[in-house]
């Protein structure tokens, strides 16, 4: 009996056109059925920003690729809420992103909310990064390893994978590790320059400096040459809280 392919749903927010998702597709595409939905530019920092005040415009550029004129969020809502409605994917797979999402990076990935709008409507996701521009193959073969390990036992329903993957080649990789998030100190100062008519811009300054980095966090395992697997969870509360806001609140 023929094992029956999976149904995968690709994203990003690097572009339909990006390398990491073209690169992941081609590996992932002798396991499973592959259909990408993926913004028409760059939505690198988008997070979890929906298009609310004007309508989503969609391209059919190629077979089951899908070009859309907003945020990596709005791909996926539109994938599983209209375009695979009847026949919703196995699984969702974000990235590969070009550059980290370690630590704080995770509350402005577009590609990390990708996965998390995914996991926000039911169906299992996984958003992977390359810490780098070059080894893509390298995470896509990772990609598929994790996929596999997903069909043998399922990512728990509560949780969905940020990946990241160091950028060396497959051969050079010392091993995959579970981690928790670090953390990077503040961004550093904007940038102030002036347009051609004397009018002041701003660009946001690089991230801080590594602040959490210590074993067990994922900025530690990418420099010592192994796969970081951050389970994440969407409940932001704060439980163990509760009782003293509580308190609080009385005074």
């Amino acid at each position: 009996m023929t094992e029956k392919k999976l149904n995968i749903l690709l994203s990003n927010d690097d572009g339909v056109h990006a390398e990491g998702i073209r690169t992941l597709a081609e590996e992932l595409k002798d396991i499973a059925t592959i259909t990408i939905v993926a913004p028409d530019r760059n939505r690198s920092g988008a997070s979890n920003s929906l298009t609310l005040e004007q309508p989503l415009r969609v391209n059919e550029i190629a077979p089951r690729c899908y070009s859309v004129q907003g945020t990596p969020t709005d791909c996926v809502h539109f994938a599983l809420n209209e375009l695979m409605k009847g026949s919703l994917p196995d699984l969702v797979v974000t990235g590969i992103n070009h550059g980290a999402n370690l630590g704080d990076d995770v509350l402005y990935s577009g590609t990390v909310a990708a996965a998390m709008e995914a996991h926000f409507l039911g169906v299992p996701a996984m958003a992977f990064s390359l810490v780098g521009k070059q080894c893509f193959t390298t995470a896509a073969k990772i990609a598929k390893r994790l996929v596999q390990q997903h069909v043998s036992m399922p990512i728990p329903d509560n949780r969905l994978l940020n990946i990241n993957v160091p950028d060396v080649m497959l051969e050079h990789l010392e091993g995959i590790q579970t981690t928790r998030l670090g953390a990077r100190h503040h961004a550093e100062a904007m940038i102030r320059q002036q347009d051609p008519r004397g009018q002041d811009i701003y660009w946001l300054g690089p991230p801080g400096q590594k602040q959490d980095a210590g074993q067990g966090t994922d900025f530690y395992a990418i420099e010592h040459g192994f796969v970081s697997i951050t389970p994440l969870q969407v409940d932001l509360t704060a439980h163990e809280a509760l009782g003293s806001i509580t308190q609080w609140l009385k005074g």
